[in-house]
């Protein structure tokens, strides 16, 4: 980028249109010296010389000097910004139920596995210097995917997820504890786990609120969101006799049990009943859990003036050389 350090001083060059009206105006008024009692031979002279047609170069030479030495006054510089990015991000944890539970169609044209992975894709698309990863779990809890800024990859595991990976049943507590170990030296802003499930705690060693309890030693906030509609939900069975059929099953969700889970670690604990209320949930997590972006600039400075100084003393030079030799006048 190209710049002025005294750019009010580029207002010398109104000097210059000055200069040029005043330079023609005194060489109209001009009148020769020397009488001749004959003119012709000083005029057939005058004629082909080649002094006359550049008469008005060191005059010229002097405007270009005087005009490079105001851009000099005015110091030119070229800049190079810089900027320096710091975040202070957060490193979420998505913990999925994927137990058989999470097949009824209750979240339709989907059922709440399919929804519940469309709507975190959202949200991790949404997302933005953040380390994202990837806790499932049924009776058992695993990794699908540790912490990481590769977006692509972590939504093709949310892809490759599917009810039956693991034995059925509901570890909370497990699924708790497996994604704080993943958040545990953690040094980001802001640490938390996103909690999806439609059911009650059923297995692995650890209760929730115990596992809760870690999280909290942790740092760690928990955000909690029950799935399912209020009252029953159709869920699909695999009958040997007449195929694929629907029965009506119970919503059994511990919003109890949740709703501690939240309390305990500074969290909250939000119900969803349909796709549209579970979108709203992640929007809200996503609001409150912003990442701070801080940016510094950097400008560095080059002096240019030495540059156009060195071509006005050179013009200056000529001026003064062609003004006693070439263009000499005759007093």
């Amino acid at each position: 980028m190209f710049t002025f350090a005294n750019p009010n001083l580029l207002f010398l060059f109104v000097l210059i249109p000055i200069l040029i009206f005043w330079y023609f105006r005194r060489n109209n008024k001009r009148f020769g010296t020397l009488r001749y009692s004959n003119l012709g031979v000083v005029k057939s002279v005058e004629k082909f010389s080649s002094k006359r047609k550049y008469r008005h170069l060191p005059f010229v030479f002097r405007l270009l000097a005087l005009s490079l030495l105001i851009l000099c006054f005015a110091r030119p510089q070229s800049s190079h910004t810089e900027e320096e990015v710091i975040t202070e991000g957060v490193d979420i944890i998505l913990a999925l139920d994927i137990s058989s539970s999470m097949l009824a169609e209750d979240f339709r044209p989907n059922n709440r596995l399919e929804a519940a992975k469309q709507v975190a894709k959202d949200f991790i698309k949404g997302r933005k210097n953040d380390r994202i990863g990837m806790v499932v779990f049924a009776a058992k809890s695993f990794t699908q995917c540790p912490l990481t800024l590769d977006y692509g990859i972590l939504l093709n595991f949310i892809d490759e997820v599917e009810s039956g990976m693991i034995e059925d049943g509901t570890a909370i507590g497990m699924a708790i504890a497996n994604a704080a170990n993943r958040l545990r030296y953690s040094k980001a802003k802001s640490k938390i786990i996103i909690l999806l499930t439609d059911g009650q705690n059923n297995k692995g060693q650890l209760d929730p609120i115990t596992a809760a309890k870690v999280g909290q030693a942790f740092d760690i906030r928990i955000y909690t969101v029950g799935i399912g509609k209020r009252g029953t939900a159709l869920y699909p069975v695999d009958d040997p006799i007449f195929g694929k059929r629907y029965v009506q099953m119970p919503v059994q969700i511990d919003e109890k049990t949740l709703k501690e889970i939240a309390k305990i670690t500074k969290g909250s604990y939000y119900r969803a009943t349909d796709k549209e209320s579970l979108d709203k949930i992640f929007q809200e997590i996503d609001q409150l859990e912003k990442t701070k972006i801080e940016i510094k600039q950097f400008a560095r400075f080059k002096e240019l003036f030495s540059t156009y100084l060195f071509m006005a003393l050179g013009l200056i030079v000529a001026e003064v050389v062609l003004t006693n030799t070439k263009f000499r006048k005759i007093p």
